[in-house]
């Protein structure tokens, strides 16, 4: 792996989203994306890493400061054809944060939403959208929301809205409900 994916340089600039590196050597979390056709599409939903490098023409990593809050969206075709689709809202950890473990994604993060298969990944992207046309930048939304949304999907439940009035509270260190 590329040195200067490991480590955030001193040269980086402060990031609003997320905490700023308090050392030039914060470990980031690295993010392996694919693009295969008709085979695999590994992408970022959302996100704002600090490094990117390409790895060849179907391959690149990018990078989170520790507290980044990004989206990871997979699509894949296996050997018999069935489709497999998955979302992951993720935080980029500290060296102290417990992380899980997911394939692609290292060391880990912490996952703040998971929806798999067709149905739940097409139920939550909406929601994504209409909180992107409120002006709202998705890496910023409240961890708490992702956490309803997961837990709205895994019960079958209507999914809840995330709006502006929410965020502000958010922004001004409040529980959003």
């Amino acid at each position: 792996m590329n040195a200067r994916l490991d480590t955030a340089t001193a040269a980086a600039a402060p990031s609003d989203h997320g905490p700023s590196p308090a050392s030039d050597d914060t470990p980031l979390t690295r993010v392996t994306l694919a693009h295969l056709p008709r085979r695999l599409a590994v992408s970022l939903r959302f996100g704002h890493p600090v490094r990117e490098l390409a790895l060849d023409r179907t391959r690149n990593v990018v990078a989170f400061r520790p507290g980044a809050r990004f989206a990871r969206l997979l699509w894949q075709v296996t050997d018999i054809g069935a489709a497999h689709w998955q979302l992951l809202v993720l935080q980029a950890c500290t060296l102290y944060e417990p992380v899980q473990r997911i394939p692609g994604i290292d060391p880990g993060a912490g996952v703040l939403l998971r929806a798999e298969g067709r149905r739940d990944v097409c139920a939550a992207l909406p929601k994504l959208d209409a909180i992107e046309a409120r002006g709202i930048d998705l890496a910023e939304v409240a961890p708490a929301y992702w956490r309803t949304l997961a837990g709205r999907l895994a019960a079958g439940h209507p999914l809840p809205d995330y709006t502006a009035a929410q965020h502000a509270l958010w922004r001004q260190g409040r529980v959003p409900r």
